[in-house]
């Protein structure tokens, strides 16, 4: 990633976190971001811009350049089975399924489970919020209201979903499906093989998880695959932390082995920069 992408990713981040009283654990969600943006901003540059606008067919999302075969795909974290609703089930029924899965958002199918939509908290919100309403529109409202009673008329699924619905495929890179993510502003998408026929779902939590690991496993694996396992040494004799993927690592070590250790953790994925403060001993 260039300066000014990862300058843009890092101003991005600092503009879409609320301001409120620091704390140790805001830092680490505005760093988890940060990362986050870096890791979808080269895709972001060749993402396609094009999506189909028929009224039923799901929007494919863009394929970039061909990417290396050990990049994550979505296959690989996607949920299965998914959850779904036919387009024929009543109002009542969707809120029910979405309190009882403990969903915000969920594709409905067709009955060949073709996915042609997404039903989500808001179009049902947009109904009840009209149900309740008992006054007259003021002059000010009407257009919003007007909108509002129309999506209201919906008695099912398929009159109250949100169509063509952004899908992602399997083989889709990681990356990808997080940019298709942050730029449709979605925190469900509906997985689907080559037929649109849904096969799972996976959340922007679910790749955040996949592109940037957290710093205790960062730490896991230097300590298992570096130190024990590479350089068979013993992990208490040397202390590594690591803070928003910097790790620091200190203790005393044979003189020949600290260049090649500290090199080895550098070439980590996720590991911004390494802190070298071992001392070195013959």
């Amino acid at each position: 990633m260039s300066e000014f992408e990862r300058h843009a990713a890092g101003k991005e981040a600092r503009h879409g976190t609320p301001r409120h009283h620091w704390t140790p654990e805001a830092e680490r969600r505005e760093d988890m971001l940060r990362r986050y943006l870096g890791a979808v901003a080269t895709p972001s540059s060749t993402a396609s811009e094009s999506a189909s606008q028929e009224r039923a067919a799901p929007v494919r999302t863009g394929r970039g350049a061909p990417a290396h075969h050990t990049e994550p795909r979505v296959g690989g974290v996607m949920r299965e089975p998914a959850v779904s609703v036919p387009g024929d089930m009543p109002f009542l029924e969707v809120a029910r399924t979405l309190a009882h899965e403990h969903l915000s958002a969920v594709p409905v199918v067709d009955a060949e489970a073709h996915v042609v939509g997404m039903v989500s908290e808001s179009d049902l919100l947009a109904k009840a919020a009209v149900m309740a309403i008992t006054r007259r529109p003021g002059p000010l409202g009407k257009l919003k209201d007007r909108r509002l009673h129309e999506k209201s008329r919906g008695e099912t699924a398929a009159t109250l979903m949100t169509y063509p619905a952004v899908t992602l495929h399997p083989a889709d890179t990681v990356a990808d499906a997080a940019w298709t993510a942050a730029r449709s502003r979605l925190k469900r998408l509906p997985v689907t093989d080559y037929h649109d026929r849904l096969v799972g779902v996976v959340t922007r939590a679910d790749l955040l998880r996949s592109l940037v690991r957290d710093d205790t496993e960062i730490r896991e694996e230097i300590e298992s695959r570096i130190l024990r396992g590479e350089r068979h040494l013993d992990p208490d004799a040397v202390e590594v932390t690591v803070e928003g993927g910097v790790v620091t690592v200190e203790g005393r070590v044979d003189v020949a082995l600290a260049p090649g250790l500290v090199e080895s953790i550098r070439a980590i994925d996720d590991v911004d920069d390494v802190v070298d403060r071992l001392t070195g001993v013959t």
